[in-house]
């Protein structure tokens, strides 16, 4: 009787596991994209084109050669309006290939923006003045899902 509940619970255990590894098999429809680093941002009012300017020299340099370097697919920039003091209204975009490449490049980025932008100081500097015409609302990490199956 011991030995039978025991060639019981192994078949049992045997079942479970194959309906485990099926299950992981399953197509779906859909699958993970690349992964968007998103930062919301408050201009100050009256500070549009201060911010823009930025955004439209500094930023985009160091974007332009993050992408260069394969550290990064795009960029975006979008504005809104805000609807309160308390909102965003401008939202810089930038997208990875995925999270671990992200990562990996950590280091390399961080060098690219000391011969960019500069040293650690005229980088603190910058993020200082800035804070006179923008504020950082959030910053988040999302992955785009795309609608189709594994291929």
């Amino acid at each position: 009787m011991k030995n039978r509940r025991i060639v019981i619970g192994a078949l049992v255990a045997i079942i479970f596991t194959l309906s485990v590894v099926i299950y992981a098999q399953v197509s779906r429809p859909y699958r993970n994209g690349t992964v968007w680093n998103l930062a919301f941002i408050r201009m100050k009012p009256g500070m549009d084109t201060m911010y823009m300017n930025y955004i439209a020299n500094e930023w985009k340099r160091n974007q332009e050669a993050m992408k260069k370097d394969g550290i990064i697919l795009s960029y975006k920039v979008l504005t809104t309006e805000a609807h309160s003091n308390t909102d965003w209204n401008i939202m810089l975009m930038t997208e990875y290939k995925d999270l671990a490449t992200m990562e990996a490049n950590e280091e390399k980025a961080d060098a690219l923006a000391q011969r960019v932008i500069g040293d650690d100081a005229k980088q603190i500097q910058g993020y200082k003045d800035r804070l006179e015409y923008r504020e950082v609302m959030a910053d988040r990490l999302a992955r785009e899902m795309v609608l189709e199956p594994r291929r």
